[in-house]
């Protein structure tokens, strides 16, 4: 089944064009070669020739991709992107998260997405021409390292590892884990305390990002950490007095920790947009299955359970798509979008799990096999209630906002 996208009205001629042309390439190039892609990934004992011709034909995709102006959309042109502003690409998110893998071929993937947004605001010129430019070619992979095994990864300043500034070097200990990409990683952005961990509380949040080459001494990648029973590209880290330049560090001194907040910001939109693609995907699979299948005398989709699926799961995909909208026109305004952001990342994962799981109920026994997307999606639906902060913490933040604004003497105004 192709992906249904026509124009909308109300959008700019711009974000229509984007989205027609990117599902262009997902309905033309990318789904009905999505076994070929990816299977590599999924399958053991495939042959060295089945392994190149799928990275032959990823290739030809990423070429077309360029060739109609899509490849890196969070990107300037000067490097090497096609510049679209924060709404118009999360419009394009929606469209690209229907196939499975298909943002990798349009030059954006995760980490390497989020690191280049980061060496675009706080790395100077020479960081981004050594590190920016081969991470948008291609030629290079990064990684983000933040999270530790031992301290609450919803609160920054629990954050142990440590920054000391010897010379002309920063000196960096600590123990993470969940660091994205780490295996692959050719240099890693790490989330450092900058000052004295055991100095005055009002001290320590002075955290900084600092540029590490994997292949630096005393960077010990201890594993890739299994993840829903499989290994993953989620390292765990052990940086045992590792030296690097003091121009590695990115931004001034203390900046770290805004700098992962306009990080996690800006992705938990982008990860909402993706969900509401994977479920417009899980949706219309559970449909095709429901008019397809007979059972009892007749087919799924006219008995009164699959009616009320497909309703329901309608429901959670049109008020996820409308809050993660509504959330990215508050962001590219300038408005504060915390309280939306926060609202957003804890309704559509929960939305993307009903949805995905109804899609599996009505493909009952195939619906868990590696024949369809929907297990995948099951499990990234499940992980992002814990991914760029859980659920509970959300929760508390808009309670926070909430009562704020109650306190100063206004009520909450829900048409901003």
């Amino acid at each position: 089944m192709t992906m249904n996208v026509q124009s909308i009205a109300s959008l700019p001629d711009k974000i229509n064009q984007i989205r027609l042309l990117t599902a262009e390439i997902i309905n033309k190039e990318i789904l009905p070669n999505e076994n070929k892609l990816w299977r590599y990934r999924q399958q053991d004992g495939v042959s060295d020739q089945d392994k190149a011709t799928a990275h032959q034909l990823r290739e030809q995709i990423k070429a077309k991709v360029k060739q109609a102006g899509l490849w890196a959309p969070h990107l300037p042109d000067e490097y090497g992107g096609c510049g679209l502003s924060f709404l118009e690409h999360a419009y394009m998110n929606e469209v690209l998260a229907y196939a499975i893998g298909a943002a990798s071929l349009f030059g954006v993937v995760a980490p390497n997405s989020g690191n280049q947004k980061i060496l675009l605001k706080y790395g100077s010129e020479a960081q981004r021409k050594k590190w920016l430019v081969p991470l948008t070619e291609g030629t290079m992979q990064s990684a983000f390292s933040m999270t530790e095994p031992d301290n609450a990864g919803s609160d920054p300043r629990s954050i142990k590892t440590t920054a000391t500034r010897d010379g002309d070097e920063w000196v960096i200990n600590g123990h993470k884990w969940f660091t994205s990409n780490g295996i692959a990683a050719d240099f890693l952005i790490v989330m450092c305390r900058t000052d004295d961990p055991n100095g005055p509380s009002e001290t320590n949040g002075k955290m900084t990002q600092i540029i590490v080459p994997t292949k630096t001494p005393g960077v010990n990648i201890v594993r890739g950490i299994e993840v829903w029973g499989k290994r993953s590209d989620h390292a765990e880290i052990i940086y045992d007095n590792v030296r690097v330049p003091a121009e590695n560090q990115l931004g001034q001194t203390g900046s770290g920790h805004q700098a992962a907040q306009d990080r996690l910001g800006a992705g938990r939109v982008y990860h909402c947009m993706n969900s509401v693609g994977q479920m417009w995907r899980a949706f219309d699979l559970m449909v095709e299955r429901a008019a397809s299948r007979q059972v009892h005398g007749g087919p799924l989709h006219e008995k009164q359970f699959i009616q009320g699926f497909i309703a329901d799961s309608y429901i959670d995909i049109q008020t996820s798509r409308l809050m993660t909208i509504h959330c990215a026109e508050q962001m590219e305004s300038g408005a504060d979008a915390r309280t939306e952001i926060s609202a957003l990342k804890i309704y559509v994962p929960e939305a993307y799990s009903r949805v995905v799981d109804r899609a599996i109920q009505v493909w009952g026994a195939a619906g868990v096999t590696g024949d369809l997307p929907l297990a995948g999606m099951y499990q990234g639906a499940r992980t992002l209630r814990l991914a760029d902060g859980p659920d509970e913490v959300h929760k508390i933040l808009i309670a926070k906002n909430v009562m704020k604004r109650f306190h100063s003497g206004g009520s909450w105004d829900f048409g901003n």
